[in-house]
């Protein structure tokens, strides 16, 4: 059995970031594979997988068979069936109603959030003003949030755990800071507690590691100051150029494989080796986000 996941681009691709997170927030093995949006790949990829169309689209291979998923829903839906210890789901029965129903909130409604103001990971903005019907659905957002976050007991949406519903709703915590939504202190403390979870953290540092921009997701809007950002804050880290031998390691702490002169980064104080550009520069974004990493560089902690 094995899972593949078809992802948009991780800056601008809100979809992709929920079904990303509903496997690798929860342990669950599986292979990503980007698909940059608006591109010939990306239409060979619905035509490969019709009659999927979208992504995420999860593909399962099992016992000789293939299946397609490819809404964020399903996908979760699927993924606590097949993986019923995983947690994708509060376990109380009343969480787990609020959390489904929350989910399909944000699933069949928000349009006018999910619109002129969709994600940009690349962009923070100064002077955004929303419209009346942006603002009714950040306000309606923010409702939800609170009412779940004082009945569970928080700090996340179902409860102490990380779950599908917050997967749902982690592309909205990142438009409110994108944007500058006015938020009340409850939803600061959640919008503060998705930035600091590990699985968003490391999609995060892979978009900012991504080079494509799509110019089509920016407004032409001055962008405002990094103060207030809350993001936790990274190590020390920065392309370093220079010979593989000053490296600390030979094989590239995520694939194993033989780390390259132009893949180099002092991270920490320490020089480290990566096996392509991708690997350094998610990991010089946020280096504390990757455990394989951080056990390298500080193999005693």
């Amino acid at each position: 059995m094995s899972y593949t996941l078809f992802i948009g681009d991780r800056s601008y691709s809100s979809w992709s970031m929920r079904g990303w997170l509903m496997l690798e927030a929860f342990g669950i093995p599986f292979i990503s594979k980007l698909v940059p949006m608006y591109s010939d790949a990306f239409t060979q990829m619905q035509t490969d997988h019709h009659p999927a169309r979208t992504v995420p689209s999860l593909r399962i291979d099992e016992g000789g068979e293939t299946a397609m998923v490819w809404e964020s829903l399903a996908i979760a839906e699927t993924l606590a069936e097949r993986h019923p210890d995983a947690g994708l789901w509060p376990e109380g029965m009343t969480a787990r109603a609020a959390a489904r129903a929350l989910s399909g909130e944000m699933h069949a409604s928000f349009h006018a959030l999910r619109d002129r103001p969709s994600m940009n990971l690349r962009r923070r903005y100064d002077g955004f003003e929303p419209t009346e019907a942006e603002a009714a659905d950040a306000e309606r957002v923010q409702e939800l949030w609170a009412w779940s976050l004082d009945k569970f007991g928080g700090p996340y949406l179902g409860g102490a755990d990380f779950t599908a519903v917050d997967a749902m709703y982690a592309p909205v915590v990142t438009r409110f800071v994108t944007y500058g939504f006015p938020l009340d202190a409850t939803a600061r403390a959640y919008v503060e507690t998705i930035y600091a979870h590990q699985s968003f953290r490391r999609w995060h540092a892979m978009a900012d590691a991504d080079p494509r921009v799509l110019d089509r997701y920016d407004l032409d809007l001055p962008s405002a100051e990094n103060t207030g950002t809350p993001r936790v804050p990274p190590l020390s880290a920065a392309v370093y150029e220079g010979g593989a031998g000053e490296a600390i390691n030979a094989e590239c702490p995520y694939s194993g494989k033989s780390i390259r002169a132009d893949s180099l980064a002092k991270i920490d104080g320490k020089i480290v080796g990566f096996c392509n550009t991708f690997c350094r520069d998610k990991s010089v974004a946020d280096a504390a986000a990757w455990p394989d990493l951080m056990a390298l560089l500080h193999p005693q902690a």
